[in-house]
Protein backbone atom coordinates (compact mmCIF):
# COMPACT_ATOMS: atom_id res chain seq x y z
CA UNK A 1 0.00 0.00 0.00
CA UNK A 2 3.00 2.23 0.35
CA UNK A 3 2.88 2.57 4.34
CA UNK A 4 6.23 4.03 6.25
CA UNK A 5 7.69 0.98 7.70
CA UNK A 6 7.56 2.02 11.05
CA UNK A 7 3.74 2.56 10.62
CA UNK A 8 3.44 -1.46 9.05
CA UNK A 9 5.32 -2.70 12.29
CA UNK A 10 2.89 -0.72 14.32
CA UNK A 11 0.32 -2.29 12.46
CA UNK A 12 1.61 -5.75 12.14
CA UNK A 13 2.00 -5.64 16.04
CA UNK A 14 -1.59 -4.90 16.80
CA UNK A 15 -1.86 -8.49 14.84
CA UNK A 16 -3.92 -6.56 12.03
CA UNK A 17 -3.12 -9.08 8.67
CA UNK A 18 -5.53 -7.98 6.03
CA UNK A 19 -7.07 -4.78 5.13
CA UNK A 20 -10.87 -4.52 5.76
CA UNK A 21 -12.96 -4.20 2.59
CA UNK A 22 -13.82 -0.32 3.86
CA UNK A 23 -10.04 -0.11 4.32
CA UNK A 24 -8.73 -1.31 0.46
CA UNK A 25 -11.42 1.42 -0.84
CA UNK A 26 -10.20 4.40 1.43
CA UNK A 27 -6.33 4.19 2.38
CA UNK A 28 -5.54 4.21 -1.55
CA UNK A 29 -7.69 7.30 -1.82
CA UNK A 30 -6.30 8.97 1.73
CA UNK A 31 -2.59 8.23 0.51
CA UNK A 32 -3.30 10.11 -2.82
CA UNK A 33 -4.40 12.98 -0.92
CA UNK A 34 -8.04 12.88 -1.71
CA UNK A 35 -11.23 12.94 0.23
CA UNK A 36 -12.28 10.01 1.77
CA UNK A 37 -16.16 9.76 2.72
CA UNK A 38 -16.91 5.93 4.13
CA UNK A 39 -19.85 4.16 5.27
CA UNK A 40 -19.86 0.75 7.69
CA UNK A 41 -20.72 -1.45 10.34
CA UNK A 42 -19.12 -1.40 13.63
CA UNK A 43 -15.84 -2.85 14.19
CA UNK A 44 -15.01 -2.95 10.35
CA UNK A 45 -11.74 -1.00 10.67
CA UNK A 46 -13.25 2.56 9.72
CA UNK A 47 -10.90 4.46 12.22
CA UNK A 48 -8.01 3.22 10.27
CA UNK A 49 -8.93 3.45 7.15
CA UNK A 50 -8.84 7.31 7.43
CA UNK A 51 -6.34 7.20 10.48
CA UNK A 52 -3.77 5.14 8.69
CA UNK A 53 -2.94 7.64 5.43
CA UNK A 54 -3.32 10.19 8.12
CA UNK A 55 -0.30 8.85 10.18
CA UNK A 56 1.21 7.74 7.39
CA UNK A 57 2.35 11.49 6.02
CA UNK A 58 2.87 13.02 9.46
CA UNK A 59 6.20 14.64 9.46
CA UNK A 60 7.67 14.72 13.20
CA UNK A 61 8.24 17.94 14.74
CA UNK A 62 6.10 19.77 11.81
CA UNK A 63 3.36 20.29 14.40
CA UNK A 64 -0.33 20.50 13.80
CA UNK A 65 -0.59 18.32 10.46
CA UNK A 66 -4.13 17.00 10.89
CA UNK A 67 -7.65 17.14 11.81
CA UNK A 68 -10.62 14.50 12.73
CA UNK A 69 -13.68 15.87 13.49
CA UNK A 70 -15.82 13.43 15.90
CA UNK A 71 -19.85 14.21 17.00
CA UNK A 72 -19.30 13.04 20.14
CA UNK A 73 -16.87 13.33 22.86
CA UNK A 74 -16.60 9.47 23.69
CA UNK A 75 -16.29 8.90 20.09
CA UNK A 76 -13.52 11.48 20.24
CA UNK A 77 -11.75 9.47 22.77
CA UNK A 78 -12.29 6.19 21.16
CA UNK A 79 -10.70 7.50 17.52
CA UNK A 80 -8.22 8.93 19.50
CA UNK A 81 -7.44 5.73 21.52
CA UNK A 82 -7.10 3.88 17.98
CA UNK A 83 -4.87 6.42 15.84
CA UNK A 84 -2.54 6.78 18.82
CA UNK A 85 -2.24 2.98 19.32
CA UNK A 86 -1.32 3.13 15.83
CA UNK A 87 1.59 6.02 15.41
Amino acid sequence: MGLKPVLMQMIAKKGFERPTPIQVRAIPAGLAGRDIMGQAKTGTGKTAAFGVPLLNQIRPGQGLQGLVICPTRELAVQVSAEIGSLG
